[in-house]
């Protein structure tokens, strides 16, 4: 079953809130004192499940991140990709680059900061809270299905039955759908998602994410701030740092995925607010990735001199990424690299 989605990444609330659990949403509309017409308010819904409401227009208390005693994501995990559809092998590299900067190795120990394995380990106060130990994710094997064998029409049993190909004991499942994959409600209402599979007879269960690539029907809703908003503030686009709006944005839809899928697997970790509703590490912070961030900017940034392009992490073989905030747990504020 999807435990948590992740809802469109527009700019900062109000104008869209950026992570959804099992979405049921409606339009709002008003209407207007000197006409009987009804103005759609582009995309501002109420959704029965995510954070704030998006009506909400004045920054509200934040809540306390609980823990509710489930299990969580321990051990030297390996994350396999499960690469659905057609992808470059550039783009298959700023991923699986990604998910090994999470865990650098040993002989890295001069990386430059701030980094994506310095992202990572902010997840720590998380585990100390719960008296466990902070996974180490490991990239492990890559599966190519660029056939797309179940089709380019996919629903969540199509994602789930998907995952089980890089199932495996002390591992996480990661979806990875081409731009030319559709997905039920991709677009319209999550750019991602996380779930875990039903219990096996023998009492194992694993975790798994799906994410897809935004560059050909979405990439102004889930590749922000990498490409033009569709709504909202319009700001200009930033320069994605590998070079890949479609890429890049599936990296930061990633790593949020990562951050809830470890700390929140299977619906009874670390999340904030009601179960049907849950906020989790990453999802509690839509929008931010730097210090002085507001509605349509996401914070400043660190910036290539070369490419100009912007990023908060430096990642595996000189690349750089950019990661969302994490809530953190201690301070219940978002916390940023930069």
């Amino acid at each position: 079953m999807l435990a948590s989605s992740l809802r469109l990444a527009f700019p900062h609330p109000p104008y869209f809130n950026a992570f959804i659990h099992e979405p049921r949403c409606y339009f709002g509309t008003i209407k207007t004192p000197t006409s009987d017409r009804l103005l759609l308010v582009a995309l501002l819904f109420r959704c029965s499940y995510g954070g704030r409401t998006l009506a909400a227009l004045v920054e509200q208390q934040p809540l306390a991140m609980t823990y509710h005693r489930g299990a969580l994501i321990t051990g030297n995990d390996s994350v396999n990709l499960v690469f659905y559809g057609k992808f470059t092998a550039s783009q298959r590299a700023i991923i699986s680059d990604f998910v090994a900067s999470l865990s650098p190795l040993p002989r890295q120990k001069h990386s430059l900061e701030p980094s994506v394995a310095t992202w990572w380990t902010s997840l720590a106060k998380y585990y100390a809270t719960s008296k466990t130990p902070l996974p180490k994710p490991v990239l492990g094997k890559q599966i190519l299905d660029e056939t797309c064998s179940l089709g380019k029409l996919l629903r969540d049993a199509d994602l789930a039955k998907l995952a089980a190909r890089g199932a495996a004991r002390d591992t996480i499942s990661v979806v990875l759908t081409a731009e030319d994959v559709a997905v039920d409600r991709f677009c319209m209402s999550r750019c991602g998602s996380h779930g875990s599979s039903s219990l096996s007879e023998a009492g194992s269960r694993f975790a798994y994410i799906w994410v897809g690539n935004s560059a050909a029907q979405c990439p102004g809703q889930c590749a922000w701030p990498f490409h033009q908003p569709m709504y909202g503030p319009q700001t200009p686009p930033l320069v994605a740092p590998n070079g890949d709006v479609g890429a890049d944005g599936m990296v930061i839809n990633l790593a949020s995925m990562l951050a809830g899928a470890t700390t929140n697997p299977f619906g009874d970790g670390f999340f904030q607010g009601p179960r049907e509703a849950p906020l989790e590490a990453a999802t509690a912070c839509p929008g931010v990735y730097a210090k002085g961030a507001y509605p349509g900017y996401p914070g400043d940034l660190l910036v290539d001199p070369a490419t100009r392009a912007s990023y908060n992490a430096h990642g595996a073989h000189g690349r750089k990424y950019l990661v969302p905030a994490l809530f953190d747990p201690s301070t219940s504020a978002c916390s940023t690299l930069v």
